[in-house]
């Protein structure tokens, strides 16, 4: 392809008017040198030839130097030598991406990348941005659960196109990555140093605003690297740049047990010891008993006694219940934390299941029911017709965050030391445990989709338990002296 440098200006002729272009006097000094204040360098070179066959030519200009000017038409000859001449088809597709990238971007397109997209067969032009290409591959994905399109969402919104929204999808490599998850974690500790502080003004600032962990950090990774591989089998680009991010390891909390001397070194001075604390039977004891005349008495029961997840609470159905078998059918959850809840299915098959109930709760779920009806024949307005078994006052579904928020008001009367409603479910299966229940059991229990799930989840209350039994099976053994 034949190419040439050249420099010109915008003066005209004041005679004609016309351009004086590369004519123009002052463009070189008397003794014949280029004079740097005039005019700007330019380059003009032909492009392979576009699909309807006509010529094109690519002239670009704003070049302060001569040497800028030579050195990206060298870069155009190099653009233009990577394609074989026999395929018509990348010469083409290369031509485009030329004009493309110097009328929108004004500059020539990288050498290594366009080697690299002809390589691997991906398209050279028409690529979108991360942000654009994130939120076609989400609007795209069907057969999703509806907490997973939440989650996916959550994560494109909060993260992934703030930091990497306006790169275009081909450009975007390991370093820019790297560099959102740094400023994730330096994120997530600034909000923590603040909330730990005790300057209430600044936490105040920061009121509502999650705290990135690790876990979350690795499904955000995971997110974009579930996009990134969407990309590559629409061939908009050849490697997965988020595969080998490195991430701090995700450590999942173990359960701890408010024992005697944790309950008082809080009540002293407000220590929780861990992010998942349980409590003794005793203690689930106390709060049921000083709840019993509460309308969600009955959804915190089931919880407490059958480990429940709270979606999964606030969406079971009425026709979800044997009662006379002794047993309910998980199927649905409940979503949404401070919207319209939304009703969905849950999420794998390990969490559909039918759980056995015990007689106790057997007999508080027949009591609800019973109260429910005479609430349901009292109704001034018709009921709604969804079929749920625990609802608000009126009938309409639970808000599940409301049921959190209320969870928490009714600690403090109490007299207990506070657990997140989630950890009534971790309660129930530290219980269960601790009657001797075998651990299959209560990962049956639980919808575990495996055991080693379970026995790592409740790896910190396993020993005490395994010593437990171990002197109950030492009792047994008669002895006229003991050491």
């Amino acid at each position: 392809m034949k190419g040439s440098v050249y420099k010109r200006c915008n003066c005209r002729d004041q005679d004609t008017g016309r351009l004086l272009g590369r004519r123009c006097p002052q463009l070189k000094r008397a003794n014949g040198s280029w004079n740097p204040r005039h005019g700007a360098w330019h380059i003009q070179c032909d492009l392979p030839r576009r699909a309807d066959g006509t010529r094109r030519t690519l002239r670009h200009a704003g070049y302060l130097t001569q040497d800028d000017a030579t050195a990206d038409l060298l870069q155009l000859k190099t653009l233009l030598a990577i394609p074989d001449r026999s395929d018509t088809t990348s010469q083409v597709g290369l031509g485009d991406l030329i004009e493309h990238t110097i009328s929108t971007d004004g500059r020539l397109p990288d050498i290594d990348t366009v080697r690299r997209a002809l390589q691997t067969g991906t398209r050279l032009i028409g690529q979108p941005t991360v942000a654009e290409w994130l939120d076609q591959w989400l609007a795209g994905k069907r057969n999703l659960a509806d907490s997973t399109r939440s989650k996916y969402a959550e994560h494109i919104r909060r993260h992934l196109i703030p930091h990497l929204g306006q790169l275009r999808l081909d450009r975007l490599r390991r370093q820019h990555i790297a560099a959102m998850i740094e400023a994730i974690i330096e994120r997530a500790d600034y909000v923590q140093a603040i909330r730990e502080s005790g300057d209430k003004e600044a936490a105040l600032a920061l009121r509502g605003e999650k705290v990135t962990g690790a876990t979350t950090l690795h499904r955000i990774r995971a997110t974009l690297r579930a996009a990134l591989n969407a990309a590559i089998r629409e061939d908009l680009i050849a490697a997965n740049p988020a595969t080998h991010i490195e991430l701090p390891s995700p450590r999942r909390p173990r359960p701890l047990v408010w024992t005697p001397e944790r309950v008082r070194r809080w009540a002293a001075d407000g220590t929780v010891p861990g992010p998942v604390m349980v409590w003794t039977a005793e203690q689930t004891g106390r709060f049921l008993d000083a709840i019993l005349d509460d309308p969600l008495y009955p959804l915190f029961h089931l919880v407490a006694y059958r480990g429940l997840r709270r979606g999964e609470a606030c969406g079971l159905h009425d026709d979800d219940l044997d009662l006379t078998a002794g047993e309910i059918t998980i199927r649905w959850q409940l979503l949404g934390e401070h919207r319209t809840p939304t009703l969905a299915r849950t999420k794998t098959e390990s969490s559909d299941s039918t759980i056995a109930l015990d007689d106790d709760t057997i007999t508080v779920l027949r009591h609800h029911r019973t109260a429910q009806a005479k609430r349901r024949l009292a109704a001034r307005e018709p009921w709604p017709t969804h079929g749920l078994l625990f609802t608000d006052p009126d009938g309409q579904p639970l808000q599940p965050g409301r049921v959190t928020a209320h969870f928490q008001r009714l600690i403090p009367p109490a007299g207990l030391p506070p657990i997140r409603l989630h950890d009534l479910r971790h309660g129930a299966a530290t219980l269960a445990l601790a009657a001797g229940v075998d651990l299959k059991v209560v990962q049956a229990m639980l919808r575990h989709s495996t055991i080693t799930l379970t026995a790592d989840t409740y790896s910190s209350v396993l020993p005490q338990l395994a010593k437990d039994a171990a002197n109950a099976t030492a009792a047994t053994i008669p002895r006229a002296q003991r050491q």
